[in-house]
């Protein structure tokens, strides 16, 4: 249940759009990616970067990099999940992301580089009127995410079978500090996980690094464990 809850916690990190200043933009495919492969978004002319997920024992658990092009399109993903041994590199190839390694299509694009198809899971997306993926369906699954008016990710709903596991997040008031939220988790109505998060941020308000204190409410007396979420950015 700490893994759903850590990828969860993430998943919510993420965030919208300010129309006051460009700045404080998040483009429809680094909010939506973000949704989908958990990692926390960024804003500016993001040309690469890197999230690592470190425990309380100062060990690695999870690794992101990314690379992107100047119009916002993920050219490269690469992940690793260092407490399962598993990873994988998606590389821009035409409409597609394909594994580095098999050549394999794994994710299929719609538009410019929005998400459109997980072929391999038979999992299909939906946009909204601004780009934004708005929902996800596959044979036994299906989820909706939500945003407030800046275009930020309120959590998503993700229902399986008889299961329904909810996230619901609330970023601070500060436009400028998104990634400085607190976010609860429920399945089928029970609160299974409260996450609070703050952060450093630098000139682009993009986060440096962030504290994640996770409470895991399954078990009893629940537990809490604390993380430390370090990014690497470099811009265009």
């Amino acid at each position: 249940m700490n893994k759903i809850i850590i990828l969860c916690a993430l998943a919510a990190s993420v965030a919208g759009c300010d129309n006051q200043n460009n700045t404080l933009s998040y483009t429809p495919e680094m909010a939506s990616f973000s949704n989908e492969f958990d990692f926390d978004p960024l804003r500016g002319p993001v040309k690469d970067f890197s999230q690592t997920l470190i425990n309380e024992k100062g060990e690695v658990i999870k690794h992101v990099v990314g690379f992107v092009s100047e119009e916002g399109c993920f050219n490269e993903l690469e992940f690793h999940d260092l407490e399962n041994n598993t990873g994988a590199t998606l590389v821009l190839d035409a409409n597609y992301y394909i594994d580095s390694l098999s050549r394999e299509k794994r994710v299929k694009l719609q538009g410019k580089c929005q998400l459109a198809e997980l072929p391999g899971a038979a999992v299909t997306y939906e946009t909204d009127d601004n780009g934004f993926v708005v929902s996800a369906r596959g044979k036994e699954t299906s989820v909706v995410y939500h945003y407030d008016m800046d275009g930020y990710p309120l959590g998503k709903i993700t229902k399986a079978h008889d299961d329904t596991l909810a996230i619901t997040a609330k970023a601070g008031n500060d436009k400028k500090k998104k990634l400085d939220y607190t976010s609860e988790s429920t399945l089928n109505g029970k609160s299974i996980g409260l996450v609070t998060q703050t952060c450093d941020y630098d000139g682009h308000f993009n986060p440096l690094e962030c504290v994640l204190n996770i409470t895991d409410e399954s078990v009893k007396p629940p537990k809490v464990e604390k993380y430390t979420i370090k990014n690497s950015i470099h811009y265009y």
